[in-house]
C-alpha cells in the first residue's frame, strides 16, 4: 500500500524555513511589546562650511549634551539637534566647534533580529525575496510599526535611493542590456575579445579582474560594468557564473579603497574628526589620514590577490561547492548550479539579433566608452561621479544607433521591453534589501554592537574585536557606508583614548590600525552579506543564483579576513 502524499501545507509547516521565520517574528513581537529600548546620544563633529550655523544653540541650552555617551530610557527629544561650543586653542585662540547630537536607540540583543531573520532565511530557503520580507516583518514588528505599507514600506520606498535603483537598474540597466541582446552588441564584444586576446578560461578570467581594476568607483558601477561586459566572454569559456560573480564582487569594493580615487573619501572623512588631534584637523588632513594608511587595507589587498590567484587556477581557498562549480563549468558547461534561480531571466542570457541586423561591436563600445567617461569626467569635473547620467546616455545612444543601422523600431522596443524584464526580480530584491538595511539600522543593531566594547579588552585585540563588529554590522544591515557612520564616530575616540591613556609608543599608528579594520570589516560584510546591493548586483549582472554567490565567495573571503586580522594584531603589537 502506498503512503499518502504529504500536502503542501504540512511540507510548508514542517519546513525549517517555516519555523524560522514564525519564531523570529513571534520574538520581534514580544520583544516590541515588553522590552524598552536604551537610547543613546552621539556626538558627530561638524564644521561650520557644512551646515547653517545659524540653527545651533549653544551647549548650555542644548536638551541632548548632558545624555552624550549616557545610556538612558527616554531622551528629552527624539530629533537630531546642532549645537555649539567655545573653546580656546593650546596657542590661545578662540574658537567656535559644531557638533550633531543624534538620539539613537536599540534593543539589546533584540536589535539584530530583523538582520538575522532575514539572513537565516537567505542561507536556509535559498529564496531572497521570503527572506528579506522576514526580516522587514520582524523589525517592524520590534519597533511596534503594525501598519507594514504605510510606516515601513512606503517610506522607505519612497526615498530618493529607492528611485535610484529603479531608474538605474531597472530603466537604464536592464533597457542598456536589452538592447545590447537585441542588436548583439554584447555577443560581437565577445567574439572580438575571444580574438584578440582570450585564449581559454585563464585570459577570460583575467579579463574580468582587469576590468575590475580598471572599475575603480567600486561598488554598484563596478559590479554592473563588469559583469555586464564579461559574462558573454566568460560563457563561452566555460567560467562558472559562480566564478565570475566572485571575481566581480571581490574587484568592486576591495578595489575602490586601494583604488581610491572616488567618493569613498570624502565620505569617510566627514566621519572621523577628532577633537584636540592635529593631524585629523581639516579636511585635507583626513583625506590623507584615508590615503596614507592604505597600507594596512589587509583585506582588500588580501581579496584582490586571491581573485588574482583564482585566475590562474592558483587559490587553495576553496569551498568544496566552489571546486564543485567550477568543474561542472568545464566538464558539462552547465554554468550555474541544476536547480538554481539566477537573478538575471532568460530574456538576457542569449543574444535575440532579428534576421538580417547585422551586430557591430561599436555598439557596445561606444555606450560603455560613454558610461566610463562621463562618470569619471564628471568625477573629475565636478567631485561627483554623476553614473545615472552616464546609463542614460548610453540607454538613447545605443537605442539611435540601433535604429540607424537599421533595426526597425518595434524591433527596437522589443528588445528594450525585454532587459527591463530581465532584471524585474534582481531590482524587486534590491529594494527589499534596502528595506531591510534601513531597518536593522533604525533597530540600532550596530550601536548595539559596538557597545559591547565598553568592557576591559586587551589593547592588542580591540583592532580584531572591532573588525568582527564591522563584519557583523556590514552583514547585517548590507551596507558599508552605512557601518562607516555607525562605528566611526564611535570607535576613532575610543581607539585614540586606548593609545594616549596606555602610554603607547606609536599612538598615531594605533588608531591608523583601528581605522583600517573598521574600513576593511565593514566591506567584508558588504560584499559577503545575501541583502547588499552590490551582492545582489554582482548574481544580476553575471546570471548567478544569489545564494550561490553568497556561499562560494564567503569562505575564500573568510581566509582573507581571518590573514588581515593576524596583520593587524602583529601591527597593534608594535604599535604598544
Amino acid at each position: 500500500m502506498s503512503e499518502p502524499s504529504t500536502s503542501p501545507l504540512t511540507r510548508l509547516v514542517c519546513s525549517l524555513g517555516f519555523w524560522i521565520f514564525a519564531l523570529g517574528l513571534a520574538l520581534s513581537f514580544f520583544a516590541g511589546r515588553y522590552v524598552a529600548p536604551t537610547w543613546q546620544v552621539q556626538k558627530a563633529a561638524l564644521e561650520a562650511d557644512e551646515l547653517n550655523t545659524a540653527l545651533a544653540v549653544p551647549v548650555a541650552e542644548s536638551k541632548l549634551w548632558a545624555q552624550v555617551g549616557v545610556a538612558s530610557r527616554s531622551v528629552p527629544m527624539t530629533e537630531p539637534e546642532l549645537v555649539y561650543q567655545n573653546s580656546t586653542t593650546a596657542s590661545g585662540e578662540s574658537v567656535v566647534d559644531y557638533f550633531q547630537l543624534s538620539p539613537r536607540r536599540h534593543w539589546g540583543a533584540w536589535s539584530l533580529m530583523p538582520a538575522l531573520v532575514a539572513v537565516a532565511l537567505c542561507f536556509i530557503t535559498r529564496e531572497p525575496v521570503t527572506a528579506l520580507s522576514g526580516g522587514i516583518l520582524a523589525g517592524a514588528l520590534l519597533m511596534q510599526q503594525y501598519d507594514i505599507t504605510g510606516q515601513v514600506l512606503i517610506p522607505e520606498l519612497g526615498t530618493k535611493r529607492a528611485a535610484v535603483i529603479l531608474v538605474l537598474y531597472l530603466w537604464f540597466l536592464g533597457g542598456l542590456m536589452g538592447m545590447w541582446s537585441r542588436n548583439g552588441a554584447a555577443l560581437a564584444f565577445a567574439q572580438l575579445v575571444t580574438r584578440v586576446f582570450v585564449r581559454g578560461p585563464v585570459s577570460a578570467r583575467l579579463v574580468a579582474w582587469g576590468l575590475g581594476v580598471a572599475f575603480f568607483q567600486g561598488g554598484t558601477m563596478s559590479t554592473v560594468l563588469v559583469g555586464t561586459t564579461v559574462r558573454p566572454v566568460a560563457d563561452k569559456e566555460k567560467i562558472s557564473h559562480e566564478e565570475l560573480s566572485y571575481i566581480v564582487d571581490s574587484t568592486a569594493s576591495p578595489i575602490a579603497i586601494l583604488l581610491p580615487f572616488n567618493a569613498w573619501p570624502y565620505y569617510v572623512q566627514s566621519l572621523i574628526f577628532l577633537g584636540g588631534v592635529g593631524f585629523l584637523a581639516t579636511e585635507a588632513d583626513r583625506m590623507n589620514f584615508f590615503y596614507q594608511n592604505m597600507w594596512l587595507y589587509f583585506y582588500a589587498i588580501f581579496a584582490v590577490t586571491f581573485t588574482f590567484l583564482l585566475c590562474f587556477d592558483k587559490l587553495p581557498f576553496l569551498s568544496p561547492a566552489f571546486k564543485r562549480a567550477i568543474a561542472r563549468a568545464r566538464e558539462t558547461g552547465q554554468l550555474n548550479r541544476p536547480g538554481s534561480k539566477p537573478l538575471m531571466s532568460r530574456e538576457l542570457e542569449s543574444a535575440d539579433v532579428p534576421e538580417g541586423y547585422r551586430p557591430s561591436v561599436w555598439e557596445f563600445f561606444i555606450p560603455l566608452g560613454l558610461i566610463i567617461g562621463i562618470s569619471i569626467g564628471t568625477f573629475i569635473g565636478m567631485g561627483s561621479a554623476k553614473v545615472l547620467w552616464g546609463f542614460a546616455a548610453a540607454l538613447v545612444v545605443s537605442f539611435g544607433m540601433t535604429l540607424f543601422r537599421g533595426m526597425s523600431l518595434s524591433d527596437a522596443i522589443e528588445g528594450f521591453n525585454n532587459g527591463l524584464k530581465g532584471v524585474v526580480y534582481g531590482s524587486v530584491i534590491l529594494l527589499l534589501a534596502i528595506v531591510v538595511g534601513q531597518i536593522s539600522s533604525n533597530t540600532g543593531g550596530g550601536i548595539y554592537l559596538v557597545d559591547l566594547l565598553g568592557g576591559k579588552i586587551p589593547y592588542w585585540l580591540v583592532p580584531v574585536i572591532l573588525q568582527l563588529l564591522t563584519m557583523i554590522i556590514a552583514f547585517s544591515t548590507g551596507t558599508s557606508w552605512g557601518t562607516f557612520a555607525v562605528s566611526l564616530p564611535l570607535v576613532m575616540p575610543l581607539a585614540w583614548s586606548t593609545a594616549i591613556t596606555g602610554g603607547m609608543a606609536h599612538p598615531e599608528l594605533y588608531l591608523s590600525v583601528c581605522f583600517a579594520a573598521v574600513i576593511n570589516g565593514s566591506v567584508y560584510g558588504d560584499q559577503c552579506s545575501p541583502i547588499s546591493d552590490t551582492t545582489v548586483l554582482s548574481s544580476m549582472a553575471t546570471g548567478t543564483d544569489l545564494m550561490d554567490h553568497v556561499k562560494t565567495q564567503l569562505f575564500p573571503a573568510s581566509v582573507a579576513a581571518g590573514l588581515a586580522a593576524i596583520g593587524w594584531t602583529l601591527v597593534a603589537l608594535y604599535a604598544g
